[in-house]
């Protein structure tokens, strides 16, 4: 019994971490993180395989030029990308496969042999997304702007071309959009509580 992979996108600041986290923390067995590969070095406390697979930009390369990854983009002057192998491990394990990826690599797995359930959690307003960004109190302005600036085009992006999700879950009240996430997977959660 094969679950299908979540694939799940959403800016900073809409809800997509807290309600991942909270499904994750009451179906403990249920879900696994594809981790990804990049080029870039890793951050204090970062573990490979952990984090990301830490590669070399010529292996990086070479896996994207044989097919290896189901996406990969380019971001600053780092490559990231999700490898078909990594997806596959998982669902050997009868888990449901989470991959989080930015609206580009939606795009990617769109045109892929995946069957995956495409799932897009948003603040209800730009506005509140900002507010949100703040009330982390992590990042400097520049930061803020230039996330607030991607979730805008990204907004603009999905209002042209909504077919690319499933369901779009707005997060105005968490209860709810954490209810309508489960129910959105329902069907594989239960696979999952079989085993």
């Amino acid at each position: 019994m094969v679950c299908r992979p979540i694939v799940l996108s959403g800016p900073s600041g809409g809800g997509k971490s807290t309600i991942l986290s909270k499904a994750m923390q009451e179906y403990p067995n249920s879900f696994a993180f594809s981790v990804s590969h990049t080029t870039r070095q890793p951050r204090p406390g970062e573990q490979h395989g952990v984090h990301y697979y830490y590669t070399e930009r010529a292996k990086m390369e070479e896996m994207i030029k044989n097919g290896e990854f189901l996406e990969n983009a380019k971001f600053g002057d780092n490559l990231y990308g999700t490898s078909k192998k990594a997806v596959e491990d998982i669902e050997k394990t009868g888990k449901i496969c989470v991959l989080d990826v930015e609206l580009q690599g939606v795009k990617n797995i769109k045109n892929s042999h995946l069957d995956a359930r495409y799932i897009l959690i948003r603040a209800p307003t730009l506005q509140i997304l900002e507010q949100r960004l703040r009330a982390r109190g992590t990042e400097k302005e520049e930061a803020i702007a230039m996330r607030l600036k991607h979730a805008k085009e990204d907004r603009e992006e999905i209002d042209k071309t909504p077919h690319l999700f499933d369901v779009i879950i707005v997060n105005d009240d968490l209860d709810r959009a954490y209810k309508e996430f489960i129910d959105t997977i329902q069907e594989d959660l239960e696979k999952t509580l079989k085993k």
